[in-house]
């Protein structure tokens, strides 16, 4: 709930260096980011906390300022597929705030998390007064459809162990001339299966496949990538 009142200074420099961080909407500007910081709530969510579930009303967007989380789906036989794994300056819930729509996933907290969640009708109100906004959200949400096309591509055309090479490139960190895949507390083989869209017993015979033909090494806290350009090789189609 808004007060009329001007945004207080820290609040507003909380939310423009967060925006600064978001691909597409760090040109916004400063009146629409200054509208979003006076509509926005900080909130908190705990490790394992349910954001918004499949099916709700979308009333809120929201901003990750801080933390991970997941947006899954979930089959009829209990079967969780993800859609997104997010990270602090990421958006979330947008998709069915401008598609008019309930949202189509269950968003849950991965770690402790800090996010700002602004009235979905507050968003919609800027769009037709601020062109430059708007532009930032068809960007936005553009890149969001190349995302879901690269996600159906990957699950019907490529086998678990090309979408783990790819995967594992992709969130790859040099780290002493090496690259490391660093282990979260949240990341198990069950979560790294979610992700894959396979389950445990399958994503554990393809890390070992991957480890025996010397690509990579899988350690307590981390996989270490051995053979970078050969793994590229098994990401690929």
């Amino acid at each position: 709930m808004t007060t009329g009142l001007p945004p207080a200074p820290q609040h507003l420099t909380r939310l423009k260096a967060l925006l600064a961080r978001i691909r597409h909407f760090d040109g916004i500007p400063p009146e629409v980011q200054e509208r979003i910081a006076a509509s926005a709530v900080p909130r908190h969510f705990a490790a394992g906390q349910v954001i918004y579930i499949e099916g709700e009303p979308a009333e809120a967007f929201y901003l990750l300022e801080r933390g991970w989380v997941k947006a899954t789906r979930m089959s009829r036989d209990g079967r969780e597929q993800a859609m997104l794994f997010l990270e602090s300056g990421e958006i979330f819930g947008d998709i069915a705030v401008f598609s008019g729509t309930t949202y189509p996933g269950t968003v849950v907290a991965l770690e402790d998390v800090d996010v700002w969640v602004i009235p979905a009708q507050k968003i919609l109100d800027l769009i037709p007064r601020h062109p430059e906004f708007a532009m930032a959200v068809i960007r936005h949400l553009g890149g969001r459809v190349l995302h879901y096309i690269n996600l159906v591509e990957d699950l019907s055309l490529r086998n678990v162990e090309t979408r783990l090479a790819s995967t594992l490139l992709q969130n790859a960190e040099l780290h002493d001339g090496q690259l490391i895949v660093p282990r979260r507390e949240w990341t198990t083989f069950d979560e790294m299966a979610t992700r894959l869209g396979t389950v445990r017993d399958v994503l554990s015979r393809a890390l070992k496949t991957l480890e025996a033909e010397g690509l990579l090494k899988v350690e307590k806290q981390s996989i270490t990538l051995l053979d970078p350009k050969r793994l590229e090789e098994r990401g690929k189609v």
